[in-house]
């Protein structure tokens, strides 16, 4: 009996040895024939089905700051795609092409939802993806994509946005926000104006939505990511904070859980 026991132990620890994230780039067609790249994460070592998340990147583009995110996400158990908005896993660091590629993925409201839904339908397409357990997280331009989504009620369970723009040109009409949203904010963000943060409550309150909104003392636009930094010498004013984002990092993984009710798949 002693030996078996032993043996079950050394296999245990064989599999965790050799469990780990597995990644793979996968090309897709957005409706209006742009060709995209997806990056898809997942952890081998869970079985069958679980809850999938959608990410999307910051006005950079499809980079490493986003896959990151991606395998962070399937560290926590969820089957995870980073999506391309702009076409071709195209990403830059200069301010002024990210401005250009920004306006140009926002420019047709049609077009944006459709390149999103073409990730959705991607990640649902994995194995392991349960496509009845959705949701969404953007960072940035990302954030303002998934508030937009909500808002448009494409049909996702939760949708979380950090450091996101705020303003939008479809703002939610009362029933129209499906999905359960969190918005993590920056105090110290620059880039949103107070205007903007009163007229999203207010929009959410109006549309009845199941709403939290967190605001994180001292934090920057880009507090999410260890890379922001740099981009200061470039005139963007962003900056990481570690504080905040452990903390908004914190309150998401609280927020999927309540929001898949702990019950995977």
């Amino acid at each position: 009996m002693r030996y078996q026991l032993f043996g079950a132990a050394l296999m245990a620890v064989s599999a965790v040895a050799h469990a780990e994230i597995q990644t793979q780039e996968i090309p897709y067609t957005a409706a209006d024939g742009t060709k995209m790249v997806g990056y898809y994460a997942y952890d081998d070592a869970i079985e069958g089905q679980r809850p999938g998340v959608v990410v999307v990147h910051e006005w950079w583009g499809l980079n490493d700051y986003a896959k990151s995110r991606a395998r962070d996400l399937a560290g926590l158990g969820y089957s995870a795609l980073a999506i391309d908005m702009y076409g071709e896993g195209k990403n830059t660091e200069h301010p002024k092409d990210a401005m250009s590629f920004m306006k140009a993925a926002l420019a047709d409201t049609d077009a944006a939802k459709a390149r999103f839904n073409a990730g959705v339908d991607l990640l649902k397409q994995q194995q392991q993806t349960n496509g009845a357990k959705l949701a969404a997280v953007g960072y940035c331009f990302g954030g303002k994509v998934v508030l937009d989504m909500a808002r448009q009620g494409v049909p996702l369970e939760g949708v979380v946005s950090f450091h996101g723009a705020l303003a939008t040109e479809t703002r939610a009409a009362p029933g129209s926000v499906k999905a359960r949203v969190l918005v993590e904010h920056g105090s110290a963000d620059s880039m949103v104006s107070a205007e903007d943060v009163a007229a999203l409550s207010a929009e959410m309150v109006k549309a009845g939505a199941d709403y939290q909104f967190v605001n994180l003392p001292g934090a920057k636009h880009g507090f999410t990511n260890p890379g922001a930094d740099k981009f200061q010498d470039k005139g963007v004013d962003v900056a990481y904070n570690k504080a905040a984002d452990e903390r908004s990092w914190n309150d998401m993984q609280r927020f999927l859980d309540e929001t898949f009710d702990s019950n995977r798949p």
